[in-house]
């Protein structure tokens, strides 16, 4: 007999529950990433939409004078340079309001979607949000194919893609939440939470392939690519691990169970006993006879009641969730304006084309990969969430500020700087949004009540969205003033972020009970 390949025994090592967990940690991975890879064009098209034109025009009379017939498109670009109606002089604050539209439809609706969530299956809720979220962000590219120059409608399109795609988050979020317990919770969070990385270096990419020619197809591609991870949710996800339970029970009990027998058992009492006949689930564990197995009478009590859903005052008098919720407000203000403005920035400051300056921005989400996972394995570590997130936002003020001037020393002080600067922005964030959204979720004065989980990440959520909402906005204000403006905004930003976390530091400083959390045995809900 040939021995087994070392690779099938690597699969077979993991039991059935382990495939389980590994299946709901890939496909919600996969599911968020594709919302943010709808989110990211609009920071790629900026540039497109307001053009440097009187660059396009040396461009076009270079060609000309090189003896070179222009091209339709390098017409086009000389004679109409910026995308109306983004070709007046305010356009910063055109393209600001339509930041702003996004986010605060995105924020208000976050609120709602958590409530929502938990009355509903979450499956069919994500699937339903994220086809409507592939169905608008097609809509904005379709402005470009259809010639649409009505902000009304831009507005429009940003507005309902932001109040879709508020289905996500709590989601995604409950699901993980479901599957896996607090025992290596920030790790597994961190590692999982790369996905709004990976899904902006993606749209980026994608989004910067198609904005020089036609970048209509900027938003058509991502939100085909977000209708078609929404089928898969409907096929694939699975929410709860109890949702197996179900399954299993008819496809074993059928076919391996008999009537059962009663036999004479000690000091006259009937043991009930279960014959199960040869087969591949028990040749393994039982003789190759048929043999009877003593199973033990058992009552089973079912609750009168399933536990409610939490109110939305229930949830804010969890201990933590208003601190972290008001903490995140402002860690999310600095993260999204760097999501939506920093190619423009690159593109203003560097001088580069805007496919180029989407591929520069792609090394902050780089950075916030590795910052996402560095706070959930410290704070793992430590036991101590809210000190890590004040560590990290302590060091990003200075950061920010060290950004603002190096950025114009060159390429290479740029790249390390965006690396550091995506890593200590980013980990705070991530580390809110996932593990301690979770943690609070899952609290113990809850006792037990699992269905608060949605509810308690969607506010924690939904308040850092007001300030997804008011960071860019603001950029777009400040920046007609300088950008260095806007850097002054972001520290402040980050310092009161620190002061929120101040009074939960200092409880985790003196408190005589923390432990490292992988060291601590809780039970998965």
């Amino acid at each position: 007999m040939a021995p087994i390949p070392p690779g099938i025994r690597f699969l077979v090592s993991f039991n059935r529950d382990q495939w389980y967990r590994a299946l709901t940690f890939c496909l919600t991975f996969l599911l968020y990433t594709s919302f943010h890879l709808s989110r990211k064009p609009i920071s790629i098209v900026k540039s497109e939409l307001h053009k440097n034109c009187s660059y396009a025009s040396e461009l076009a009379t270079a060609s000309i004078s090189n003896g070179q017939q222009p091209s339709l498109t390098s017409l086009h670009t000389d004679m109409d340079c910026s995308w109306k109606p983004f070709d007046t002089n305010n356009y910063k604050q055109l393209l600001g309001t339509m930041d702003y539209s996004f986010l605060c439809a995105y924020a208000v609706g976050m609120y709602l979607s958590g409530i929502i969530g938990e009355r509903l299956p979450i499956r069919l809720y994500l699937t339903v949000g994220m086809l409507a979220s592939g169905l608008f962000t097609c809509m904005f590219g379709l402005g470009y194919i259809y010639n649409i120059h009505s902000l009304g409608f831009y507005i429009f399109v940003q507005v309902a893609n932001g109040l879709v795609q508020t289905t996500g988050w709590p989601s995604v979020v409950t699901c993980i939440g479901n599957w896996f317990g607090k025992g290596r919770r920030g790790l597994i969070m961190g590692l999982w939470n790369s996905h709004t990385s990976v899904g902006n270096i993606l749209g980026s990419l994608i989004a910067g392939y198609w904005v020089s020619s036609n970048w209509g197809l900027s938003f058509i591609v991502p939100g085909i690519i977000i209708a078609a991870m929404g089928i898969i949710c409907f096929l694939f996800l699975i929410e709860h691990p109890n949702d197996l339970k179900g399954i299993h029970a008819q496809s074993s009990y059928p076919s391996n169970h008999v009537p059962a027998k009663n036999w004479n058992g000690v000091n006259g009492h009937t043991e009930v006993y279960l014959q199960y006949n040869e087969s591949y689930d028990t040749e393994l564990l039982l003789p190759r006879d048929s043999v009877c197995v003593p199973v033990q009478q058992v009552v089973i009590v079912k609750s009168e009641s399933e536990p409610s859903a939490i109110s939305f005052m229930g949830a804010l008098r969890i201990p933590g969730v208003i601190e972290f919720s008001l903490c995140l407000l402002f860690a999310k203000l600095v993260s999204y304006t760097f999501l939506f403005w920093l190619p423009l920035y690159i593109t203003k400051t560097a001088h580069l084309d805007a496919k180029k300056a989407g591929d520069l921005s792609t090394l902050f989400d780089v950075g916030g990969i590795v910052g996402g996972i560095l706070a959930g394995v410290i704070s793992d570590k430590l036991g101590k969430r809210a000190t890590t997130c004040a560590i990290m936002l302590l060091l990003a003020a200075p950061t920010l500020y060290g950004f603002s001037m190096i950025s114009e020393f060159g390429l290479r002080p740029t790249i390390v700087m965006l690396l550091v600067c995506g890593g200590l922005v980013n980990g705070p964030y991530a580390l809110i949004t996932t593990a301690v959204s979770a943690d609070l979720g899952t609290h113990k004065s809850l006792k037990g009540n699992a269905r608060a989980l949605s509810t308690v990440t969607a506010i924690i959520d939904g308040t850092g969205s007001v300030g997804a909402a008011l960071g860019p906005l603001l950029a777009g204000l400040l920046s007609a003033r300088g950008w260095d403006q806007v850097f002054y905004m972001l520290m402040t930003a980050d310092f009161l972020a620190l002061l929120l976390l101040l009074r939960l530091v200092f409880k985790e400083l003196t408190s005589s009970k923390s432990h490292p959390i992988s060291a601590v045995q809780l039970k998965e809900h």
